[in-house]
């Protein structure tokens, strides 16, 4: 029995020996969690400190903006890039960089500087507007698009607002058209098995779904808004470019093609072959330019890395994109 007893004794005593190390281990496994926690919080802190310093420092960096020489200076805007909302050539970034040139009393021509395939028929009708009211407004400051490799589309609408638009021989110009894409999942639903179920109150309300197969009638219907939409293109390019245009020679103008500088020229699509120095020191008569483009801060460029525009790519996978001047 004495033997028995140690044995029990013996087996207790191993059982919290072994408790007593499990909660030592996971002691520390836990202290080592907060520490890892606390570090990464404090590594994150820096991390938007510094952000914010940039973010409040870049501006105080830009000094050159509006300082030209005596005598003014040529303006120049930068249009890169897509044309759409929280873009960097959005409509309020380039609509704001505008009034900003027009309204400096150095300036004494504004180059519009195009490098863009194109976007939001949207957000190039509120460029489109706003250069023609500027040009209103101020009179004496003439306007000149410069297209550099690609200036399409929706670009292209932005540009026929210009006074004059200026091109390389290589460039491509034009492409008047809209395209609105998506993709169709039925047939890997019918694959996988699997049911589409969508209860709407509108009989039309899911008619972009790319889940079920398109209706002829509601194909009719986008396709109508669509041409609405480049009818909309074509009569503000036929109000800025005038009789510029050779659209009687040329019906295939509006058609959505895109061609080099060197027939954009022959087309009226643009006036003449150069590029930004040769515009600012032989059209406008100042080669002193100032750069009045908005720029984005690092804290802008971080906030849309992470996720400002989520939404919108997520609409992009489930297959529906709006109307695109492109």
């Amino acid at each position: 029995m004495a033997d028995e007893w140690k044995a029990s004794a013996a087996t207790e005593s191993d059982e919290k020996s072994w408790k007593l190390l499990e909660k030592t281990l996971l002691a520390g496994v836990q202290e080592q969690r907060r520490a890892r926690r606390w570090g990464i919080f404090f590594k994150l802190l820096t991390f938007v400190y510094l952000f914010g310093a940039l973010a409040l420092f870049t501006p105080m960096l830009d000094l050159h903006k509006g300082a030209g020489k005596a005598g003014g200076h040529t303006a120049l805007i930068e249009v890169r890039g897509m044309i759409a909302d929280k873009e960097s050539a959005s409509a309020d970034n380039v609509v704001g960089s505008l009034r900003a040139a027009f309204a400096d009393s150095d300036t004494r021509g504004v180059i519009l500087r195009i490098n863009s395939p194109g976007g939001s028929p949207v957000q190039s009708g509120y460029i489109y507007d706003e250069i023609r009211r500027l040009r209103a407004e101020y009179p004496a400051i003439k306007l000149y698009a410069v297209i550099s490799d690609l200036g399409a589309s929706g670009a292209y609408y932005i540009a026929s607002a210009a006074d004059e638009i200026y091109a390389d021989k290589a460039s491509l110009v034009g492409s008047i058209g809209v395209t609105a894409a998506g993709f169709g999942f039925v047939g890997v639903m019918e694959k996988l098995g699997v049911d589409r179920r969508v209860y709407t109150a509108g009989e039309h309300k899911a008619f972009l779904d790319p889940f079920q197969p398109p209706k002829e009638a509601e194909t009719r219907f986008w396709n109508q808004v669509l041409e609405t939409t480049h009818k909309q293109f074509i009569e503000s390019v036929k109000q800025g470019r005038g009789e510029r245009l050779k659209a009687e020679q040329h019906p295939e103008l509006f058609s959505g093609l895109v061609w080099s500088g060197e027939q954009a020229l022959q087309l009226g699509l643009i006036d003449a072959l150069g590029n930004t120095s040769h515009v600012a020191r032989e059209v406008i008569g100042v080669k002193e330019v100032v750069d009045f483009t908005v720029k984005e801060t690092p804290l802008d460029r971080f906030a849309k890395a992470f996720g400002s525009s989520v939404a919108e790519h997520l609409a992009l996978w489930m297959g529906f994109q709006g109307p695109v001047l492109r």
